[in-house]
């Protein structure tokens, strides 16, 4: 059952022969079979570095920080998000150790997980910028290095795995939202776990299947049988299990996470299709209809379900919570049930315990708010301009003159602003064209597997055309867009067996690309850190009229 194919590291890189490096055939292997974790590591602590470095600047409470840095820690004290004063921001940034006293219930347009995450940076270093972003900060480093052995799984290249993840530390958008207590990073951050352990799951069944019809390393393409492929019981899969829990949790942080346990869940029942089309069963897709999709279904939308619910602890344990007693005294659910649901018949629920009949309805509250956002804002943006970084977001924003915060010149601009990394996203455009042309016309599982992350973080916004939405909804699926590169590098470099020329070609043109990206990188640094420069520097890094 062989399976995709990948780059050859087994042997020294002949590019380097050509270059003139000759390295021991011994001390290679040794490099290779290390890399898998030396690179990926090495890799991690630059994008820890780079984004922990000065995380507390600008020490302002920016963008939509003053919602989740004050609901994370209204959650963690009280269990559920409570009201702040008008003067809170002003207290909490100027003096820390006036923190008020939030008082009576508020309404939230978001689940809590995400804000449970956020708080535990500020349970450790309080109630500041760098509490409220250490989390997310972790979380934004800690995908760097999934992101590297995601790419060394799917690609079975260590090599490309590494660019992967650098691509990723790269990234403005990336880099940008590590350094943001948002909840959107948090989003893509339970998503690439549940994509990385649906991974690890494909390769294990696969291995467990090969074994039940006799495959054997010698002979992998060994009796192949319709009897024993079509009968064979693939057993407790963990992993799948796991990655049901991730998905609940990042339903539980943001709704968007919904689509990623669709797109996922179909995409790892296709790969039981295609394993047991290897094995040789005759009729794959409906065995694995019958066998496989109702355990996936199982491990994974019931268990999503229940971590989901789970998340809400604090608000279900606690009686001041927004809308928590609306079922007390009530046998029904809300006259205005969630979205398409709301014509069902009243019936008597009193059956269901009162707390998770106000959770219902409180569900039914944040359907409503989140469909009829349409208030329009300054840098909201439209999906169709998404890929190209049409109108990114402008997080925070100072002009200080001569003699303030080092500005040495007439007038200065220190601005964080939530835009990719224009050469790299622009390249994963047409890196997201070859995947699909990969995973449509050559069936090629890989660019399938990266093409459905993008989807399913990407398509979903496009139903929205009139609401209120923003450009750094894009972290959600940025990982797969560094993926999705990394795969047209490695189209690049071509296969470890081509002639030298080609591969020395191909080396040089994926080399200049990276450079560049990263070149790219610097230059809009100052523009993601609040970096304080000169106006004219800064206008020359608007390099379209929507971007201001």
């Amino acid at each position: 059952m062989p399976d995709g194919p990948g780059v050859d590291v087994g042997a020294p890189s002949p590019v380097l022969a050509r270059l003139g490096l000759r390295i021991p055939p011994g001390l290679w292997l040794f490099l290779c079979r290390w890399a898998g974790w030396i690179g990926p590591l090495a890799i991690t602590l630059v994008a820890g570095i780079t984004i922990f470095w000065n995380l507390g600047n600008p020490h302002a409470i920016i963008f939509d920080e003053t919602y989740y840095a004050k609901d994370s820690w209204s959650i963690w004290h009280f269990g559920y998000e409570r009201n702040w004063a008008d003067n809170a921001n002003t207290l909490i940034m100027q003096h820390p150790q006036k923190i008020p006293t939030p008082t009576g219930a508020e309404f939230i347009a978001h689940p809590p997980a995400g804000k449970w995450v956020i708080g535990i940076g500020e349970m450790i270093f309080g109630l500041n910028p760098f509490g409220w972003r250490f989390m997310v900060a972790v979380l934004g480093t800690l995908a760097v290095l999934m992101v590297c052995r995601i790419g060394r799984r799917l690609f079975r290249s260590t090599l490309l795995g590494c660019v992967a993840g650098l691509l990723l530390t790269c990234d403005g958008m990336h880099f940008v939202m590590s350094r943001t207590g948002l909840l959107d990073q948090v989003v893509m951050f339970w998503a690439l776990c549940a994509f990385g352990l649906l991974l690890i799951d494909r390769d294990r069944s696969r291995a467990r299947l090969a074994d039940l019809v006799g495959a054997t390393a010698d002979n992998p393409d060994a009796a192949p049988n319709d009897e024993l492929a079509t009968a064979a019981r693939l057993g407790w899969r963990p992993y799948r299990l796991l990655a049901g829990v991730c998905l609940g949790l990042d339903c539980a942080t943001k709704w968007n996470g919904l689509w990623f346990v669709a797109f996922f869940g179909v995409m790892t029942v296709l790969w039981d299709a295609g394993a047991r089309k290897a094995a040789g069963a005759r009729r794959p897709y409906r065995t694995a209809l019958l066998h496989d999709t109702p355990l996936a279904f199982v491990w994974m939308v019931p268990v999503a379900l229940v971590t989901y619910v789970a998340a809400w602890s604090g608000w279900l344990f606690t009686s001041g919570g927004y809308d928590r007693t609306w079922a007390d005294g009530r046998k029904g659910l809300s006259p205005s049930s969630i979205g398409p649901l709301h014509n069902l018949p009243q019936f008597d629920m009193s059956w269901v315990p009162a707390p998770l009949r106000s959770l219902w309805h409180y569900h039914s509250e944040i359907w409503n708010f989140n469909t009829n956002l349409h208030t329009p804002h300054t840098y909201m943006s439209n999906p169709w301009s998404w890929l190209v970084n049409g109108r990114p977001v402008s997080f925070y924003y100072e002009s200080p003159t001569n003699g303030q915060s080092g500005c040495h010149v007439a007038q200065c601009s220190s601005e964080v602003l939530a835009i990719g990394t224009p050469l790299l996203w622009w390249t994963a455009t047409f890196a997201l064209v070859y995947c699909l042309y990969r995973w449509l016309l050559r069936r090629d599982w890989r660019a399938g597997a990266i093409a459905c992350g993008i989807l399913a973080g990407y398509l979903p916004w496009f139903q929205w055309q009139q609401r209120t939405i923003f450009l750094f909804y894009t972290i959600a699926f940025e990982p797969y867009l560094a993926l999705a590169v990394a795969f047209l590098i490695g189209a690049l470099l071509g296969s470890a067996r081509a002639r030298g020329d080609r591969r020395l070609l191909g080396g040089i043109a994926a080399g200049v690309l990276v450079v560049a990206i990263m070149a790219n990188f610097l230059y809009f640094l100052p523009l993601y850190d609040a970096q304080v420069i000169p106006i004219d520097s800064w206008r020359a890094r608007m390099w379209w009229p929507t971007w201001i």
